[in-house]
């Protein structure tokens, strides 16, 4: 899918998504120091906050020369020139960015609060509702298998460092809700952040 839509389904799918029409460009969290070598005049880049941060990805805002990386690393053109059909590539900076951009991981971690608000208790039900959620079909049994391996594997990691736990609640603007408890939500991150990077979520076909 276009850079652009991969960054609106990961949103969607988190609830965080914001579906206002029109209006200003919107600034996404950008690693710090990215514009230091943008001169005449130099620049500085400050995340937007509160809605502004969730808008479609339509709306970022475009630096000639300095496109936002997550944009970049999916291909998007820069528009210094006309582009007819965008390039396809399959790069580990593509993967990274869907691992670690703070906009995913903040989307997987809402996504997690959102399976333990919303779906069937139980681990396979939940993994079949987020499934649902992200791909729009039930999971297969295998499918299923080992994403409860990786919720059990990732649920006893975090039981034992409940500060790891915590830095990954941090992520993103909204703080953790505190009726969660922290190493429940932190394993259904790592599931949620699963189901965003596999190619089935971001490839059109």
């Amino acid at each position: 899918m276009d850079a652009e839509w991969i960054r609106d389904t990961a949103l969607a799918a988190s609830g965080l998504l914001v579906r206002e029409i029109g209006g200003a460009s919107v600034k996404p969290y950008q690693p710090a120091g990215y514009w230091d070598h943008l001169n005449f005049p130099p620049r500085t880049y400050t995340a937007d906050d509160g809605p502004a941060q969730y808008r479609r990805g339509a709306y970022i805002h475009r630096q000639r020369t300095f496109l936002h990386p997550m944009l970049l690393a999916f291909d998007a053109p820069t528009r210094e020139e006309c582009t007819a059909q965008r390039m396809i590539s399959n790069t580990p900076q593509a993967a990274l960015v869907l691992l670690n951009d703070p906009t995913f991981v903040e989307a997987v971690r809402k996504l997690a609060e959102r399976l333990l608000r919303e779906a069937p208790p139980g681990v396979e039900p939940r993994i079949a509702w987020a499934w649902r959620q992200v791909l729009s079909r039930r999971p297969t049994g295998d499918e299923t298998a080992v994403l409860a391996e990786l919720y059990a594997a990732h649920h006893a990691h975090y039981e034992a460092h409940p500060d790891q736990a915590r830095l990954l609640a941090a992520v993103g603007q909204p703080p953790p809700p505190d009726e969660l408890p922290l190493a429940e939500l932190a394993a259904w991150t790592s599931v949620a952040r699963t189901l965003l990077n596999l190619d089935e979520t971001v490839t059109r076909e």
